[in-house]
């Protein structure tokens, strides 16, 4: 049984490999809450028997704690990792909440091998084909989920220094595209570009004509 400091963040994924469970993916994003940028999602089934790494929900490390995490994870013999991106204009299309989940659902059919259980971080989500569990503060409490945390937010912080090179001023490299004070006096002066979410209040208050109702706008969890 492997465990860091108090918590064991096996026990989870414990319980459902002696339920005969034997590919077990933690499922997490991160994204919901910037006014620009996709929302991203991982899904993660670590090797069984394989010394894994000291992981944390991805929310508890520095930048250079989860790069290195996930460079160690990318590299574990046995692990199969799943990503999923989606773009502004699908989360101005049908609200972040809605993306969130068709980031969450990409991620787990792009891993490399179908899993059988799957663990999730935060609330449920409906539509997968195979048994799920909800965890609150599941990144903090599942290896599993704390890995695809950590793959999560590495990769989209990796896109947004992308769309930094693109969208000079914003401020994106740093930001990530948060509601940062220098993020909204960029946004201010610059005004929105093709990546800022045009269904949320601050970028949607400098658009011309009538607010777009029913505006989602969730805080990471």
């Amino acid at each position: 049984m492997k465990k860091h400091g108090a918590t064991d963040l096996l026990e989870f994924e414990r319980r459902a490999w002696d339920r005969g469970f034997c590919r077990v993916a933690g499922v997490d994003e991160v994204g919901r809450g910037p006014l620009a940028g996709p929302v991203v999602a991982a899904a993660v089934i670590l090797p069984v028997g394989v010394e894994w790494p000291p992981v944390n929900d991805s929310k508890q490390l520095t930048a250079a704690q989860r790069d290195d995490l996930a460079a160690r994870l990318t590299a574990l013999p046995g692990i199969a990792i799943g990503i999923g991106t989606v773009p502004v204009s699908d989360i101005d299309r049908f609200n972040i909440l809605r993306a969130t989940h068709m980031a969450m659902h990409q991620a787990v059919g792009r891993l490399p091998e179908a899993p059988d259980y799957l663990l999730i971080d935060g609330r449920p989500v409906a539509g997968f084909a195979v048994a799920a569990e909800a965890i609150v503060k599941g990144d903090a409490r599942s290896a599993s989920v704390a890995a695809a945390s950590i793959l999560a937010k590495v990769h989209r912080d990796r896109l947004m220094d992308e769309l930094d090179r693109c969208y000079a001023g914003y401020g994106f490299a740093q930001h990530k595209g948060y509601g940062t004070a220098r993020h909204l006096e960029a946004l201010g002066r610059l005004g929105p570009c093709p990546e800022h979410r045009r269904s949320f209040a601050p970028v949607r208050a400098l658009l011309p004509g009538q607010p777009m109702p029913g505006e989602l706008h969730f805080p990471e969890m």
